[in-house]
């Protein structure tokens, strides 16, 4: 018969409760307990269940800036929160791309259009 050591299961339950205590002072859920479980764009309410479709988005892009009072963040569900990232990556690559008027187009498909139709008749 094999004997139970207490002190393995003492330890895994303290590591547990020592991630939980480490978890909890990360930024999500520190948002999680100041704003109510609703999406900021669409409204969508959450519960136990489905939280782990909400996600904090940090509104000026920069995930080091987690104030206290958690003003650089807001809730939005995981399709929202997508939504916003891919509006900023193509914010971004909208205002950097520039081309010059004219060198645009080399090729032009119908150039011998009006030979190839005559041809034919």
């Amino acid at each position: 018969m094999k004997t139970f050591d207490h002190g393995k299961l003492d330890r895994i339950v303290a590591d547990a409760r020592r991630t939980a205590d480490t978890r909890s002072d990360g930024y999500r859920e520190r948002a999680l307990k100041i704003y109510p479980w609703i999406c900021g764009r669409c409204a969508r309410e959450f519960t136990v269940t489905n939280l782990r479709e909400l996600t904090v988005h940090h509104r000026d892009h920069n995930h080091d800036n987690n104030p206290p009072d958690g003003s650089n963040w807001e809730l939005l569900c995981i399709y929202c929160h997508d939504n916003e990232h891919q509006r900023q990556l193509e914010a971004q690559a909208g205002s950097s791309i520039q081309t010059e008027i004219g060198a645009v187009a080399t090729h032009n498909p119908f150039a011998d259009l009006k030979a190839r139709l005559s041809k034919g008749k």
